[in-house]
């Protein structure tokens, strides 16, 4: 089972969508607050894929140099009723992102 940690910027009621992996938030984590760099190299240890809302982070942080899968969500915002339509292909995106790659879920 895959073990999948959202980013800080997404609402802890995206786990219900994601029934099939081991889903944890930063804030579960007690890793609130911490800047992307030092979440990531805390979430490789950890966890397979990282979700985040954050469209920059692939700009700010070398994401190949991680562990871990990234999927970033592209979405009006980060409340539910906007990610719940996502949530099949966030599904499918969390099964297939490989350690060190980023995917994208939404219209790019």
């Amino acid at each position: 089972m895959r073990r999948v940690l959202l980013d800080e910027n997404l609402p802890r009621l995206l786990k219900r969508e994601l029934p099939h992996f081991d889903v944890h938030t930063v804030a579960e984590a007690d890793w609130a607050g911490i800047q992307n760099g030092a979440l990531l190299r805390l979430a490789e240890t950890q966890f397979d894929v990282f979700v985040t809302a954050d469209r920059s982070l692939p700009h700010q942080q070398m994401l190949s140099n991680f562990r871990l899968g990234i999927v970033v969500i592209i979405a009006g915002s980060t409340k539910l009723e906007d990610l719940r339509p996502l949530a099949p292909e966030l599904r499918k995106a969390i099964k297939r992102v490989k350690t060190g790659e980023t995917c994208y879920v939404g219209p790019i």
